[in-house]
């Protein structure tokens, strides 16, 4: 049988413009040659190699799946699927391109001034064929494209395949780019695979560019083809650019960028709280930082370390934030060799109590401050929230206390109640028990007649009805100057209020907003022991060192209650004694920002017992559970599981490497260009984070912590 694997065709100036584009142009003909013998010495079809040949039955796959009809396995690839369904997801449009665009994107970066000759040259080597090499940042948006062909220059150009325009999965859905930088490994995408019908007539392959100081993607390198010129060559070629494009940027790296890291990491793993590293054109913060503390807060602390870190010997400082609290910054300059540049180096932080300024981290010869015996916890976060609640009780102020669910805010309510007036009754009513007439009959009678304290939960489940009449009866109460007597709290969720719940909350000035679990995590220490004594008072078991470690790597996402619900299961089984790592339930086992659903917590708990039973050997776990060792690694990092083998290592997994850092770069200098040839409508993207994973540059302020999504298409900010 004819073999017709397509090949990729070189027109190269004589003599050859550089050593790199003759280096290049010798790989390419040793791929296509050794992929023409590979393929014949095994006898296998050109079909095992190239793009999925059967269109129609792909194109069949991808309509039942817009549908909402079952695909048979096997029909489409497990990336591409999994792609597509966080295309649905995201809502992105099957059926037309609404892109995000950012006028004129930053090309003055160590990415674009490393890889555009690297790109420039691959061009050059690809001159006359239908390839176009673009070059995209962290967040998909095109820094730069290269093409030789004419009429597929005009088609990328129709499909917003342009500098500017965005193509991260979610605007764009399934493509190479987007694709490659969500799941963070090398993708290509033929024909129907893409989510978009405008890209079907086009195959893309796409591969990350990670730095190698921040570990975090810098980019992208992707080449895009007809469809029917398209092969599995192209995926190779992608990967070798990108090779080559880290590691010039692992030689432009200075040492001082090496030293800087290190640091950086070795104090987010012995010190704990918040730490932060700067240089002139970059910044680390560690996830504790960037998800506790108020942006505010964060810019005010950029501003102090950088202030403290142009000196030449280490700096302790106390600062006042912006939201009032105050915080113990210990900052330490790079020193040595490596301190080439005013300004760099690591700040590691504490908040500090405002009256006693002393900082309250349970450190060794000191008693851990807590709220009250039947409330523990010595974290400042959690503190502080407790000390709000407190003097809102104290000067009679109705409160509203907003919290995750299982956060803690009825049993700090109750302890405030006991401190304050231990004498006056308690009330609770719950929201979530309002279906019936009788609760709005208790909630009116409590408002008008009640003594002591009374607190509505979850107010914010009530219906619009339910919120109406409650509102009449907050009203008659005020009137009747209630407040003199009774005072009212009530809990509801973290989030917006808007509507009836809006109007509701306006009779409750103070408003309190208790931290997670995830935000204190210090207080495990504290709580563990605790809740144990609680369910065993006699004999209660002893967690090991082993196992604490475990439940501090957890993001509890179902807060307080969930560890008390976890501690409950283990005391079943282990009632005295110690309690190791084999004693937690699976949920322990896996690092989640987001509570399961039942399937998956089902998924998660046989993926985690079978790993226990093979101790930790992927390969016997995957044949106990009929799937392949692919399935299994993907699992594991879906889920965050911690394998038995990480916990005799000290957890030194590679997965929890993407945690460690967030790199926030300066905010470009809006300049202006030449408008683009398309004149579609678009979306408006200037203020999203464009760039690569490191800035060069001088200023170092102002700092971008985070983006969102615009919510709708709008002119283009100029």
């Amino acid at each position: 049988m004819a073999l017709t694997v397509p090949r990729i065709r070189l027109r190269l100036p004589v003599p050859v413009a550089s050593r790199r584009a003759r280096s290049l142009a010798w790989r390419l003909r040793m791929w296509n040659r050794d992929t023409m013998n590979t393929l014949a010495a095994n006898g296998l079809e050109a079909a095992d190699f190239l793009a999925p040949a059967d269109d129609s039955r792909l194109a069949r796959a991808r309509e039942r799946f817009l549908t909402g009809e079952p695909i048979e396995p096997g029909q489409v690839r497990e990336t591409i699927l999994a792609s597509w369904r966080r295309s649905l997801q995201w809502h992105v449009a099957a059926d037309r391109i609404d892109l995000c665009y950012v006028r004129d994107p930053d090309l003055d970066t160590p990415l674009t001034r490393i890889a555009l000759p690297v790109l420039q040259n691959l061009h050059e080597s690809l001159q006359g064929e239908p390839v176009s090499v673009i070059l995209t940042d962290a967040h998909g948006v095109a820094l730069s494209r290269l093409t030789a062909d004419h009429d597929l220059e005009r088609h990328l150009d129709r499909v917003q395949l342009a500098p500017g325009f965005s193509y991260a999965e979610e605007f764009a859905g399934t493509n190479g780019t987007g694709t490659a930088l969500e799941s963070g490994q090398a993708a290509h995408v033929f024909g129907h695979e893409h989510y978009v019908e405008h890209l079907e007539d086009l195959a893309c392959a796409a591969v990350p560019i990670r730095h190698p100081i921040s570990g975090k993607a810098a980019g992208a390198v992707n080449l895009t083809s007809w469809r029917k010129d398209a092969g599995r060559l192209l995926i190779a070629l992608a990967q070798s650019t990108a090779r080559q494009v880290m590691q010039d940027l692992l030689n432009g790296s200075s040492a001082e960028e090496f030293e800087l890291l290190r640091e950086y990491l070795r104090t987010c793993r012995y010190a704990g709280g918040f730490v932060f590293a700067l240089a002139n054109d970059m910044v680390l913060m560690n996830d504790q930082a960037r998800d506790t503390l108020d942006p505010g807060d964060q810019a005010a602390l950029l501003a102090h370390a950088a202030e403290a870190l142009a000196g030449d010997h280490p700096v302790q400082l106390d600062v006042e934030l912006p939201t009032g609290a105050r915080a113990r910054m210990n900052c330490r300059p790079l020193g040595g060799k490596a301190r080439r540049r005013l300004g760099s180096g690591v700040v590691h932080v504490k908040l500090i109590e405002p009256d006693s300024q002393v900082a309250v981290d349970g450190g060794a010869g000191r008693q851990a401050q807590r709220f009250g015996p039947a409330l523990m916890g010595s974290g400042p976060l959690w503190l502080r929230g407790c000390r709000q609640v407190e003097a809102a009780c104290a000067s009679g102020e109705w409160l509203s206390l907003e919290g995750e669910p299982g956060a803690g805010k009825l049993a700090l309510l109750r302890a405030v109640h006991r401190r304050r007036n231990a004498a006056g009754p308690f009330h609770v009513l719950d929201a979530a028990e309002a279906g019936d007439h009788d609760w709005m009959v208790r909630a009116r009678g409590e408002l008008l007649e009640g003594e002591g304290s009374l607190v509505i939960q979850h107010v914010d489940r009530l219906s619009p009805l339910r919120l109406q009449a409650l509102w009449i009866a907050l009203e008659q109460a005020v009137a009747a100057g209630r407040q003199r007597v009774l005072w009212v709290a009530v809990t509801l969720s973290q989030g917006p209020a808007s509507g009836d719940l809006a109007g509701l909350l306006k009779f409750f000035p103070g408003a309190v907003e208790l931290p997670p679990l995830r935000h204190h995590i210090e207080d495990l220490r504290e709580l563990v022991p605790f809740f144990l004594a609680k369910l065993n008072p006699h004999d209660p078991p002893v967690c090991s060192s082993e196992a604490m470690h475990l439940l501090l790597r957890s993001n509890w996402p179902g807060n307080i209650e969930q560890l008390w619900q976890v501690l409950r299961r283990v005391v079943q089984h282990r009632r005295t004694g110690t309690i190791n790592p084999g004693d937690l339930p699976p949920e322990c086992w896996s690092v989640s920002r987001r509570l399961l659903s039942p399937l998956e917590s089902m998924e998660r708990d046989a993926i985690v017992q079978s790993l226990l039973d093979h101790r930790g050997n992927k390969a016997k776990g995957a044949g106990s559970l009929g799937i392949s060792r692919a399935t299994i690694y993907r699992k594991i990092r879906e889920y965050g599981i911690i394998t038995p083998l990480a916990i005799a290592a000290g957890f030194d997994e590679p997965a929890a490497e993407p945690r460690t850092a967030e790199v926030i770069r300066p905010c470009p200098a809006p300049h202006s260009s030449q408008e683009p040839r398309q004149q579609q409508k678009r979306k408006d993207c200037s203020g999203y984070r464009g760039g690569s994973g490191l800035r060069g540059g001088s200023g170092a302020f102002p700092y971008t912590q985070s983006t969102t999504r615009p919510g709708s298409t709008a002119k283009i900010r100029q």
